[in-house]
């Protein structure tokens, strides 16, 4: 055998120096987590956006339905359900995306059931 021995290596190359193999398995687990907080992040973002425009879309019908003939409680269902769905937007950007979506639910239901009374 010719060659240096394991004494004449550097310090950063010694085979002591290395970890384990098992080390693998810690790798699949931190990318199955960066995985699962990216899937957070998104239902995060998606329950804001939705809950948003829905809020907003509330909005502009109870403000258009006030200036009409309809009755008072179809303009204040459409604003009863853009708070509703305002909330959830407030909901879902702290991270309580399935609270957000049963009031994103609730509150388009809300909102139709004001405008079957139009």
């Amino acid at each position: 055998m010719s060659g240096p021995a394991d004494s004449d290596l550097p310090q950063d190359t010694r085979a002591d120096d290395v970890d384990d193999v098992d080390d693998v398995e810690d790798v699949d687990d931190v990318e199955e987590a960066d995985e699962a907080e990216g899937e957070a992040r998104r239902a995060r973002w998606a329950a804001v956006g939705t809950g948003s425009v829905l809020a907003l879309a509330g909005v502009a019908a109870a403000l258009l339905r006030t200036t009409g003939s309809a009755p008072a409680v179809v303009p204040a269902a459409y604003a009863c359900g853009a708070a509703v769905c305002g909330l959830a937007a407030v909901l879902g950007a702290r991270g309580r995306t399935r609270w957000a979506l049963w009031l994103l639910i609730a509150g388009l239901l809300v909102m139709a059931l004001g405008d079957q009374f139009d």
